[in-house]
């Protein structure tokens, strides 16, 4: 048995190496982060304790985690039923990440939300605060440009954080303050303005 495993070592090593790329982690970690921003929604998310009296963080980052794994895999089949290609749909995630970095870069309001309900165990923080529309139409431009296991893993770490986050929102408010946030808001604007425009050009062909 170990004389097999020996044997099956480099292959194991090769398998591993081609499933598993660090790089498209990071970089996919980095991506959704910015664009879940949980971070920049602690404000959104005190005043929806503050209604609701309590946040349910396990089962709001557990909701969101499988909305996003269901779209990932299911997102293209449904774009394909309605007559559309991953990277047409990659393009137009491009001009919402485009504009979501605006946002967070001028302090913009270009999407509108609706008021929060009373209840946020699932609605609004799970969907669409955290797995929103600008998550879901991220998540099949990524899949253009990266594998669909280090997309997953990305997934898992930001909703790791996110779960940290919601468990500890007026900590990390008292320790960042509304100027540390806005800093962050901005940083991550700016990597999200460069992302867009790789995806475009990558996805156009310019």
């Amino acid at each position: 048995m170990a004389f097999l495993l020996l044997i099956n070592l480099p292959l194991y090593h090769k398998l591993t190496a081609m499933e598993f790329n660090f790089r498209q982690i990071l970089s996919t970690s980095m991506v959704l982060f910015a664009i879940i921003d949980i971070l920049g929604a602690i404000p959104v998310v005190i005043e929806l304790r503050k209604k609701a009296g309590h946040i349910q963080s396990e089962k709001a980052a557990i909701v969101a985690t499988v909305l996003m794994v269901i779209f990932l895999f299911a997102g293209e089949t449904l774009l394909k039923v309605i007559g559309l290609d991953v990277e047409s749909f990659a393009i137009a995630g491009s001009f919402v990440i485009f504009f979501i970095a605006m946002e967070m870069v001028l302090g913009l309001t270009i999407f509108k939300e609706g008021d929060a309900p009373e209840t946020v165990s699932i609605v609004p923080l799970a969907f669409p605060l955290i797995a929103g529309a600008g998550t879901m139409t991220t998540l099949l431009s990524l899949k253009t440009e990266y594998a669909t296991q280090n997309i997953i893993i990305g997934i898992i770490i930001n909703m790791l954080f996110v779960y940290f986050v919601l468990k500890n929102t007026e900590r990390l408010e008292k320790l960042f303050g509304k100027s540390g946030l806005n800093v962050l808001r901005k940083a991550f604007g700016i990597i999200l303005l460069a992302i867009a425009i790789k995806l475009f050009r990558n996805n156009t062909g310019l």
